[in-house]
């Protein structure tokens, strides 16, 4: 008997998990927990991210790219597709638009298939969270917020969950937006102020940036001593958030060095000679306990937050299981 061709024709089943069945089982926690496990991971050794691939295509305006990689520990192999139109909110659609795609890491067959625009600004809003839960001064009161799109609810949320915040203050390019954090604020009883970028500098003991920026919004002179900055924005070679120079004084944490210096906030300070690889720490050596993170409160500490694809592998791994649990997944033969 031809045993090679009855497993060529034998038929396997996929899952597909939904973005409303992703929004349904993962929620602020899950996504925390599965990002920083994963941070922990890539310190390890034990997981990897794949050479990113990210592309202007030359239509519509729109960056489309790859990020994979393989997570031994959890045994997560996977790719996330996917990039950004500008052009969709008009359209009433959000501008990232991504799927991602699980395999088996014993056979190389595919899993599943899940919806990846919720999974994508859960699991960015959990990066910066995890940041500010280890890097952030514990007395920190006011929280600023650089960017108003629809990334930007994601971070505040759970930004807020961090720290005994007693105050938000926010710009962005188009001021009419940012009513979309008022709300938010108002929710949590929170005073929200407006402020010029300069303000926003002095006041903040916390910053999240979250633009497509290309050139610097935030200068060094501006931030105060002991603030934590997540620059959550820059992952495509020539985006800016901040003045190089910043990176300079403050002590640089990252989600992965590689990205930090090539599409990170970090590529403009190393590009200047005034940062180097060797000076930017895995903020998974914080969590495991290999690096001290703060050291002082006056120390300004900045997270470059890239987005790395083990993150996408992770929260999707977690959708997937508690999906197919819930009976909120479909199987499907191919």
């Amino acid at each position: 008997m031809d045993t090679s061709s009855e497993a060529l024709t034998q038929p396997h089943q996929i899952l597909i998990v939904s973005e409303d069945a992703c929004q349904k089982v993962i929620g602020r926690h899950e996504a925390f927990q599965a990002v920083e496990s994963v941070f922990s991971s890539m310190a390890k050794g034990s997981a990897y991210n794949f050479p990113v691939v990210r592309e202007a295509i030359g239509h519509a305006n729109a960056l489309y790219g790859f990020k994979s990689g393989f997570d031994r520990e959890g045994l997560v192999l996977g790719v996330k597709a996917g990039g950004y139109w500008p052009g969709n909110v008009v359209q009433g659609r959000t501008n990232h638009q991504s799927i991602v795609a699980l395999f088996d890491p014993d056979t190389g067959q595919l899993k599943a298939l899940v919806g990846g625009n919720y999974l994508t600004a859960i699991r960015t809003a959990a990066s910066s969270a995890v940041s500010i839960a280890h890097l952030a001064r514990k007395n920190a009161k006011v929280l600023g917020m650089i960017g108003a799109g629809f990334q930007s609810t994601f971070q505040l949320h759970a930004a807020l969950e961090q720290r005994d915040f007693e105050k938000v203050v926010a710009w962005n390019t188009h001021p009419e937006h940012l009513t979309r954090l008022a709300d938010v604020c108002r929710e949590h009883n929170l005073p929200f102020e407006a402020v010029s970028l300069q303000a926003l500098g002095s006041q903040s003991d916390v910053i999240i940036t979250i633009t497509s920026a290309s050139e610097p919004l935030l200068q060094a002179a501006w931030i105060k001593p002991g603030t934590h900055l997540a620059c959550m924005g820059t992952d495509t070679k020539g985006k800016q958030e901040i003045d190089h120079r910043l990176l300079a004084q403050a002590t640089v944490f990252t989600d992965e060095i590689d990205q930090s210096i090539s599409i990170g906030e970090a590529q403009h300070a190393v590009t200047a000679r005034i940062l180097s690889a060797e000076q930017i720490t895995p903020i998974g050596e914080v969590i495991n306990g290999l690096h001290q993170g703060r050291q002082s409160e006056q120390e300004i500490t900045l997270f470059d937050g890239t987005g790395v694809g083990l993150q996408d592998l992770a929260v999707a791994s977690a959708a997937a299981s508690l999906a197919e649990v819930r009976g909120l997944a479909q199987r499907v033969t191919l």
